[in-house]
C-alpha cells in the first residue's frame, strides 16, 4: 500500500489532483486508515495509468470515468488502441515540427495548413470510444451530461450514493422482498434519468460490478456498511430474474 503522498511522488500526479479524482469518483483510494488517510494498492495504480494515458490523448475526465466504469471495458484492448492513438499523435507532432522548421528556413508566412490536420487521429479516437462503451448508452450519457457543472455532478453522485445508504439499512431483509426490489427500481430509474437508459441488461452488468471486488465494492461497503455491495448485487439479480419471467 502507498500513501497519497507516496503515489504523488512516484507518479508525478499532484496530491490535489489525486484528491480531486477521488472526489469525482474517477479513482478512489483502496482503503482509508482509521485516521482517514488514503491508501492505494497496485490495482489503483493500474487505474491511474489508464487515466493518465487517456488524459495524454485529451479525453475529458467524464468520458474517462464512463469508459473505465463500463461493463464492456477491456484493459488490454484499450491499451492497444491507446498505443495506436499515441502513434498517431506522435506522427502529428512530427509533421508540425517539420512544418515549423520549413517556415523558419524559408522565412515566409505559412500558406499550407495540412500539417494541422487531426482528422485521422480524431476519427480513430471516435471509433475507439464507440468500441469501449455501449454506443447508444454512451451517446445518451454524453448528451445528458455535456452541460452539467462540477457542483451538479457532485450533487448527483451524492444522490446516487444515498440510494446505496438506504440499501445498507435493508441488509437484514430478504433481497427478493417488495421493499428491497422497490429500492433496486429506484437505482435503475435514477441512472436512466440522469445518465443513460438503464436497461435490465445494463443493470445486471452493473450489479455484478458492485460486488466484483476492488475499489467500487470497497467504496460502497465503507460508506454504507460491510456487505452492502454484495446485498445490492443479490437484490439486482432477483430483480432482473423476475423481469425475465
Amino acid at each position: 500500500m502507498m500513501t497519497i503522498k507516496q503515489v504523488s511522488d512516484f507518479t508525478g500526479v499532484s496530491v490535489r489532483t489525486l484528491q480531486y479524482y477521488d472526489k469525482i469518483g474517477l479513482m478512489s483510494p483502496t482503503e482509508l486508515t482509521d485516521a482517514g488517510y488514503r491508501l492505494y494498492d497496485d490495482t489503483a495504480l493500474e487505474r491511474l495509468q489508464q487515466i493518465l494515458l487517456f488524459r495524454e490523448l485529451e479525453f475529458p475526465l467524464k468520458e474517462i470515468k464512463t469508459i473505465l466504469d463500463s461493463p464492456n471495458f477491456d484493459s488490454k484492448k484499450a491499451l492497444s488502441q491507446q498505443i495506436e492513438l499515441l502513434e498517431l499523435k506522435k506522427q502529428h507532432l512530427e509533421n508540425l515540427i517539420h512544418f515549423a522548421r520549413g517556415i523558419k528556413m524559408i522565412g515566409v508566412r505559412a500558406v499550407d495548413f495540412s500539417a494541422f490536420d487531426r482528422t485521422k487521429m480524431d476519427e480513430y479516437a471516435k471509433k475507439a470510444r464507440e468500441q469501449w462503451s455501449d454506443t447508444d448508452a454512451y451517446k445518451e450519457f454524453i448528451e445528458k451530461t455535456k452541460d452539467r457543472t462540477q457542483e451538479e455532478d457532485e450533487l448527483l453522485a451524492e444522490g446516487f450514493m444515498s440510494l446505496f445508504v438506504e440499501f445498507g439499512t435493508m441488509k437484514n431483509e430478504n433481497p427478493d422482498s417488495d421493499k428491497v426490489q422497490s429500492q433496486v427500481k429506484k437505482i435503475q430509474d435514477y441512472i436512466t434519468e440522469h445518465l443513460y437508459t438503464c436497461t435490465d441488461t445494463i443493470l445486471a452488468s452493473l450489479g455484478k460490478m458492485y460486488a466484483g471486488g476492488g475499489e467500487l465494492t470497497d467504496n460502497i461497503d465503507n460508506s454504507c456498511g460491510n456487505g452492502t455491495a454484495a446485498f445490492v448485487t443479490k437484490a439486482i439479480e432477483c430483480y432482473c430474474a423476475k423481469r425475465k419471467e
